[in-house]
């Protein structure tokens, strides 16, 4: 029998993450803060987890997808997860967090013999559920060997291997992320341009997708946009992932002028 995976965080990503491993056949033992957030999962029959630390078996491994660096330190410290993972167990970050967060924790799970591995995934939550995700991954080589499969198992269309450095993979997100804000940002701008004009931007979308930027982020964003069903300002995402890729830079004294705008656009139109 396949070993049991914890999965903590059902969030809109995380949920059918979950669920392609249950579809895979893995046997799952989820937990959420809001537990109601695991009901289906449960009844696709997932065990439930009243706690974090019960998601988790000795020498495990268990999969996090929370909002930010202090969740997932607040996960992994609060009612001894790591203790109970123990030596030779494996935790799979796949929060968007910031690279020295992921190095504070990739240490504080070195003191208890438990392996890091830090694997972002980029995608929505249908693409999930198409199983069109990529993941970044970063950290140690057995535990990323260990755990390539149920990368794949979560519906991972590619994974690029970064290295063992803890921060590799986490930077390859925010700035993954820093450029779908920049292009969702400038495709709203463009098309509000053609509508505001009084024509239809979907033929834009289709001409401009097809030939200068045929581009998974311009085809996706750009239908979106110009059907109306989504807008750039809509999440929460964005300020924080902003904010973490101007703190990474400022870290490397690396340039923010664009990343400083786009800023100070989503916040004032919070």
């Amino acid at each position: 029998m396949p070993e049991t995976i914890g999965f903590i965080g059902l969030g809109d990503l995380g949920a059918p993450i979950a669920a392609n491993l249950l579809a895979a056949g893995l046997p799952l033992r989820v937990f959420n803060r809001t537990a109601a957030k695991a009901d289906a999962l449960v009844s696709q029959g997932a065990a439930r987890a009243d706690r974090a630390v019960d998601a988790a078996s000795a020498g495990g491994i268990v999969v996090s997808l929370l909002w930010d660096d202090a969740s997932v330190e607040e996960v992994v410290t609060r009612d001894g997860l790591l203790d109970r993972l123990g030596p030779g167990g494996v935790h799979v970050s796949m929060s968007t967090v910031s690279p020295e967060g992921s190095k504070k924790l990739a240490a504080l799970h070195a003191a208890h013999g438990v392996q890091f591995v830090e694997a972002p995934v980029f995608g929505r939550p249908e693409a999930a559920v198409a199983r069109k995700l990529w993941i970044a991954m970063a950290g140690p080589e057995p535990a990323k060997t260990r755990v390539r499969p149920l990368l794949d198992a979560m519906g991972a269309q590619g994974v690029f291997d970064f290295g063992e450095q803890i921060g590799a993979a986490t930077t390859v997100k925010l700035v993954g992320n820093f450029l779908i804000i920049s292009a969702a940002r400038s495709m709203s701008e463009a098309l509000a341009l053609v509508a505001n004009g009084g024509f239809d931007p979907k033929p834009v979308v289709e001409m401009l997708t097809q030939t200068l930027f045929p581009a998974p982020i311009y085809q996706t964003y750009g239908r979106m946009i110009a059907a109306g069903t989504i807008a750039a300002s809509q999440s929460d995402i964005p300020e924080k992932d902003l904010g973490l890729f101007e703190k990474t830079a400022r870290e490397v004294n690396s340039p923010t002028q664009i990343a400083d705008m786009l800023l100070e656009i989503v916040r004032a139109q919070a």
